[in-house]
């Protein structure tokens, strides 16, 4: 993207030249540059004469001329003030907000997008559902928030791998094994031998069927197999693993989400890292025995406790193979990794990286990083949903799909906080009114798009537009908020939040809206439609751009 175009990046470039210039040994301090929340106090203000009275040890006003003399000269400055104990506020030219039309039309799918990660490593592992059922809504949030979080990255300039986890392994593919092999055997829940932890939902008669008919699950070769041994517990196990992975892929490709790497919890065993990750742990001196199980001292890392590693009939508990995983990321080349994950997983960061501190692998305090999601809430008809006939237990993220589609559905788990609670109402996402803002960000680009077609004009001849001719509120307004499409980018891509771009698109589809409802663009003056033209052509740009980095649509017609 065009450096031009990122005033706040600018703005701080600047300032740190005069400060260079006033106070060489306060170079070093961070320049923070923010938007006013009044518009009437200019388009970005600075704090810094305040954050340097202490160590200049003079009164913040008199810091804040200091630094507007030093200011370089920039003809994207209208002027500068000094407000309140010394806030600098900073009013940009109008020639300079223009110029984004144009910056926006040569860009394209390119404009917002910046340069932070410089291309460095980042891991990102989200989903990670046990393939023991259906993905649920949960799921679903975890999937939308962590995919749009990976595409946030990628145009922040970072080199982004999508990583799933399986825990194929432990109590709970134990209890699949029982649930599917009691099925085989014409065993329902209703029976009084059901486990009380056996899996309920039609599901498992799917794969209890279609084991006992040995149908083609992964290999080819399968299909040449006898039928299935109900007796057989190991290979149900492995039949209704590779069974539920496959379910679970179809509706991750339902939801548009593709990952490059996934990890079974079961080859941390067979590959011998759990042992290996173990051992490390014994030789660190962080480990030792009792009770007849063997325990590492997590309090030396912070842990308010320490914990169980191997217990007492020789199992490992569930955060040693979590520590051999993360091993296995770092050795792997990852100077930063993200778990995106429900919250019941709070509990296990301080163990993790307690575990992975212990190893003495050089592995920095705070890594990995964790982003968690809150609970999902479905509504329907005013009510609360929350059994779907397949999952027996849970609405699962096909019914949410097969309701509201992809786009709605992406949007909604993706658009609030993560660590906020909430309520996916299918009849607001599924209605075409103004209420719903998937419904309105699309319209916007639709409307955008019937312009252009009625016009019918080459979209080359918007590049030579007039922009000096957008002078109104409104154009003024959408210019700005497509200025601030590139600081959306930087802020959701350092704070992890993704639903950062969801808000602002709400807010730039109103904005167009109310010009839209205000102005007429398809005028007889030639030069003040090329540049109206050009204007919403940019603005159709800038939420496709968004929208791509929800992996919602940006349809033509509506």
């Amino acid at each position: 993207m065009s450096s031009e175009l990122n005033f706040k990046k600018y703005l701080s470039e600047i300032f740190s030249q005069a400060l260079a210039n006033i106070s060489p040994e306060n170079s070093g301090v961070t320049i923070i540059i923010e938007r006013p929340k009044i518009a009437i106090h200019g388009d970005y203000a600075c704090n810094l004469a305040m954050q340097l009275s202490k160590q200049m040890r003079k009164a913040p006003r008199d810091i804040a001329k200091a630094i507007i003399h030093a200011l370089p000269k920039s003809d994207a400055i209208a002027k500068v003030e000094i407000a309140g104990a010394g806030f600098i506020n900073i009013f940009l030219t109008t020639e300079a907000k223009q110029k984004v039309v144009l910056g926006v039309l040569r860009d394209g799918d390119k404009y917002g997008h910046v340069n932070e990660g410089k291309g460095r490593k980042v891991g990102v592992e989200f989903v990670s559902a046990n393939p023991t059922g259906p993905l649920h809504v949960g799921h679903g949030r975890g999937a939308a928030v962590g995919d749009c979080l990976c595409n946030v990255l990628q145009a922040a300039g970072w080199n982004v791998t999508r990583e799933f986890y399986y825990n194929d392994a432990g109590a709970q593919i134990d209890n699949l094994t029982l649930s599917v092999q009691l099925r085989c055997k014409g065993i329902t829940p209703e029976d009084p031998s059901w486990p009380e932890s056996g899996y309920r939902g039609d599901y498992i008669i799917d794969v209890a069927r279609s084991y006992m008919a040995k149908e083609s699950v992964v290999a080819k070769d399968q299909q040449t197999l006898s039928k299935g041994d109900a007796n057989n517990a190991e290979d149900i196990r492995q039949f209704a693993v590779a069974y539920l992975r496959r379910e679970q892929d179809l509706d991750l490709r339902a939801f548009q989400v593709e990952f490059d790497v996934f990890s079974l919890e079961s080859a941390l065993y067979s590959d011998g890292k759990v042992d290996e990750t173990v051992k490390k742990l014994i030789a660190s001196g962080h480990a030792y025995e009792q009770d007849n199980a063997l325990w590492l001292r997590t309090t030396d890392f912070g842990d308010d406790k320490d914990r169980v590693m191997r217990k007492s009939d020789g199992g490992f508990t569930y955060f040693v193979p979590d520590v051999a995983y993360h091993l296995d990321k770092w050795r792997r080349g990852f100077e930063r990794v993200i778990n995106e994950q429900g919250s019941d997983h709070h509990s296990t960061i301080t163990r993790v990286r307690a575990g992975l501190q212990a190893l003495n692998e050089g592995i920095p305090k705070g890594w990995p990083e964790y982003v968690l999601h809150q609970m999902v809430t479905v509504l329907k008809n005013g009510e609360e949903v929350k059994i779907s006939k397949r999952a027996g237990s849970y609405v699962t993220l096909r019914d949410l799909i097969d309701e509201v589609g992809c786009d709605a559905t992406r949007y909604f788990l993706a658009a609030r906080h993560p660590d906020s609670q909430l309520v996916f109402d299918i009849d607001l996402a599924k209605s075409q009114s103004n209420d719903n803002p998937v419904y309105y960000i699309q319209y916007a680009h639709a409307r955008i798009s019937t312009v252009l077609m009625q016009w019918g004009g080459e979209s080359g001849e918007l590049i030579k537009a007039n922009v000096a001719l957008l002078e109104s509120e409104y154009e003024t307004q959408l210019l700005q908020r497509m200025i601030d499409y590139t600081q959306v980018i930087e802020m959701a891509a350092e704070e992890l939040a993704p639903h950062l771009v969801a808000f602002y698109l709400k807010e730039l589809a109103a904005d167009f809206h109310s010009y839209y409802n205000a102005t007429r663009i398809l005028v007889e003056e030639e030069e003040i439609k090329l540049a109206r033209l050009a204007l919403v052509a940019a603005v159709a740009q800038v939420l496709r751009n968004g929208l791509t980095l929800l992996g919602v649509s940006s349809p033509k017609k509506m």
